[in-house]
C-alpha cells in the first residue's frame, strides 16, 4: 500500500503537468491561422512603431503609468480602453493592445506598441512594421 501511494503522489504532479498541456491551439497568435472572425472590422493599415525605454514608469495621456512590457498602444484618434487587434502584416502574427496613450508623433505612422507587443510581433528588430488594425471594441 505504501509503495503505491508513493507512486501515485510521485505521478500526480506530472498529471496536471499534462492536463495542463495542449498541443493543438485555437490561438491566431499559435497558429498563424486567422479567422475574419477572430480579427475584428479591419478599419487602418500602415507603419507601426514601437516605444517604451525611456517612458516606462511615467504616466501616459489617459493617466496610468507606462509599463514597456503591458500589451497597450499609443493611437492619434482612438478612445482610451479601444481594443486592437494588431496584425503583423509581413509575418501573420497578431495581438491584441488597449490604447492608453497617445501617438505616433513620427510622420506617416498609425500606431506606436508597447515594447511587448512590439516583441511578439517581431518589430523590435526593425523597429517598424507594416501592420493593419483591427477594431475589436
Amino acid at each position: 500500500m505504501r509503495n503505491i501511494l508513493t507512486r501515485v503522489s510521485a505521478m500526480a504532479p506530472l498529471l496536471l503537468v499534462a492536463a495542463c498541456n495542449t498541443t493543438a491551439s485555437n490561438d491566431p497568435v499559435t497558429t498563424g491561422s486567422i479567422s475574419q472572425a477572430s480579427l475584428g472590422q479591419e478599419f487602418q493599415r500602415g507603419t507601426a512603431s514601437w516605444y517604451g525605454p525611456g517612458f516606462h514608469g511615467r504616466k501616459t495621456a489617459s493617466g496610468e503609468r507606462f509599463n514597456t512590457y503591458d500589451m497597450t498602444a499609443a493611437h492619434p484618434s482612438l478612445p482610451f480602453g479601444t481594443r486592437l487587434r494588431v496584425v503583423n502584416e509581413s509575418n501573420g502574427r497578431s495581438v491584441i493592445v488597449r490604447v492608453n496613450d497617445r501617438g505616433p508623433f513620427a510622420h506617416r505612422r498609425i500606431i506606436d506598441l508597447a515594447k511587448g507587443p512590439a516583441q511578439a510581433l517581431g518589430l523590435t528588430a526593425t523597429g517598424t512594421g507594416y501592420v493593419s488594425l483591427h477594431r475589436l471594441n
